[in-house]
Order: structure tokens, then C-alpha cells, then sequence
């Protein structure tokens, strides 16, 4: 068979549907399929190890993305087959396009949180096991998915919380570069007290806690002359910012030992009442009569 013989079989075609179907495109067709089957596998595979990479521990989310990369890849390659067979798409792109808008409309929140979810994997600005600060409540992430994460609450309580929140507001990551913490409490001491000594004794209660990072000296501060009291700011560096309400009660336990033992008198507010002794006495005789 000569290579004229070969083309009058390719340019052979039959009549389907009011369009003309060649041997030769239905057999391009073919292959373009099996390529496009095999290239939706690899970049299946391909996004399940870079999200493995990504350090991604929800099983279900790793599975999940895998099989959409595949299936949108089989999509485009059927449809650029049925292109090549000679099938009119217009009708289905039309019907299609209303369809994606309306889908749009729907799902905006879910594609927002996809897209957003995408963005915190890729940066790799939060992982798992970081501790953040969301909305002034303290949590440390367990799972990062494509739509949501779930993170632990120091009340053991489960948060989920949309992939939107993370990546369009403002977000404390404790552990972002290192897992140093600064802890701070506030005592209140009388006016009446030696401020040298206070600081003395502020400083050695600190240098006792034993969580505290032995490279980084404790921070005294004189904060504020208030009312009833002179307010000194005590700070140290800790090691983890997570059982940091644990933490401050051994700090806040230290001082108040130590203080005592030094004979130095925690402030509370006081109120100093004085009476008009002439109004009283006058009060006085007539309550007698």
C-alpha cells in the first residue's frame, strides 16, 4: 500500500450527525485521548507530591486535589478531541458558559477558600503545629486543607477555620521563625515600698522560672504610677508560646512568694474616708432628742 492508497483510507469518513467524521482525525482523536489520560495521571500524581511537600497532612485533601487536577485535564483533552473529530462545540460552550456563571455565583465562597487555601500552601507562611493568634483567640494548627484548617483551641476545642480568614486578615504566627515567646505579668506595689529592692526581688523571681530561656535576661519595668499603686511590667523569654497561661500562673506564683518573703507589700486600691467631726456631733444630738 502506497502512501496515496493510505491517505484515501485516512480521508475516509462517514456522516455523523450532519457532520463529516474522517478515519484520519478519529484515529488523532484516539491518540490525543491516551496521551491525555496518561498526562492526567502524571499531574495527578505530580500535585499529590507537591502537596505532600507542602507539608498538607489531611489525607482527604491530598486525594482530593489529585483527582481534580485529573479529571479538569481529561475535560480539556476530551473536548479538544471532539474538536479535532470535527464535532461543533458551540452549542455546549454556550450551555456551558451560563452554567459556570450560575456554578460562580454559587460557590463563590468555596472557590475563595480553594484559591486562598492554595496561596498558605504554597507560601508556607502557616504549617502545621504553628501557633496563632486569630481574631484574639490563641490556637495551634493540627490539619491545613485546600478549603479549610483545623486548629486546636487551649480548651481542647476543634476550630475550623475558612482558608479566607487566614490569607485576608491580620494573623499572629508565634512560631513563624522560632517558637520564643515573650511572657509578661504586672504587680503592683505601695508607694511607701524600696524601689530598689522591688526590682531586686522582681528580678530574681523571674531568673527562678524555670521555663524561662536562660539566654535572654528578664525584662523589669517601672510601668506606671497608679492610683493605689507603682506598677512594675515583669517580662521573660519562654521557650513556647503555647502553655503560656500555665507559665504566667508559675511567674505570677514566684513573685507573689518572693515579695512576701522580701516584706514588700502588694497594693490594692484603697479608699481613705474622712468625716466632718463638728456635721457628725451635730448628727449626733439630734438622733439623742
Amino acid at each position: 500500500m502506497n502512501w496515496a492508497e493510505i491517505q484515501d483510507v485516512l480521508n475516509y469518513g462517514i456522516e455523523i450527525g450532519g457532520t463529516e467524521v474522517t478515519l484520519g482525525h478519529a484515529l488523532l482523536a484516539l491518540v490525543l485521548v491516551i496521551v491525555t489520560i496518561w498526562l492526567s495521571r502524571v499531574l495527578e500524581r505530580t500535585v499529590e507530591r507537591a502537596l505532600g511537600l507542602a507539608r498538607v497532612t489531611d489525607v482527604r485533601t491530598i486525594a482530593v486535589a489529585g483527582t481534580i487536577t485529573q479529571y479538569t485535564v481529561l475535560a480539556v483533552g476530551f473536548v479538544v478531541a471532539l474538536g479535532f473529530v470535527g464535532i461543533d462545540l458551540t452549542g455546549l460552550f454556550a450551555a456551558g458558559a451560563v452554567m459556570a456563571v450560575a456554578i460562580g455565583f454559587a460557590a463563590q465562597n468555596v472557590l475563595q477558600n480553594f484559591f486562598s487555601g492554595i496561596i498558605l500552601l504554597s507560601e508556607g507562611a502557616i504549617k502545621p503545629g504553628d501557633v496563632l493568634e486569630v481574631e484574639g483567640e490563641v490556637v495551634r494548627v493540627t490539619r491545613m486543607g485546600i478549603r479549610s484548617t483545623v486548629a486546636r483551641t487551649r480548651d481542647e476545642e476543634e476550630v475550623i477555620l475558612p482558608n479566607t480568614l487566614l490569607a485576608q486578615s491580620s494573623v499572629k504566627n508565634y512560631t513563624l521563625q522560632d517558637s520564643l515567646y515573650r511572657l509578661r505579668t504586672r504587680v503592683g506595689v505601695t508607694y511607701g515600698s524600696d524601689m530598689k529592692r522591688v526590682r531586686e526581688t522582681l528580678e530574681k523571681a523571674a531568673a527562678d522560672l524555670p521555663e524561662g530561656k536562660g539566654n535572654r535576661e528578664p525584662v523589669i519595668l517601672m510601668w506606671e504610677f497608679a492610683d493605689s499603686a507603682v506598677v512594675f511590667d515583669v517580662s521573660v523569654w519562654v521557650d513556647d508560646p503555647w502553655p503560656v497561661l500555665q507559665t504566667r500562673s508559675k511567674l505570677n506564683e514566684l513573685i507573689w512568694w518572693a515579695l512576701k518573703d522580701a516584706g514588700i507589700t502588694i497594693a490594692f486600691p484603697q479608699v481613705d474616708v474622712h468625716f466632718d467631726t463638728e456635721l457628725v456631733q451635730r448628727f449626733g444630738e439630734k438622733d439623742s432628742e
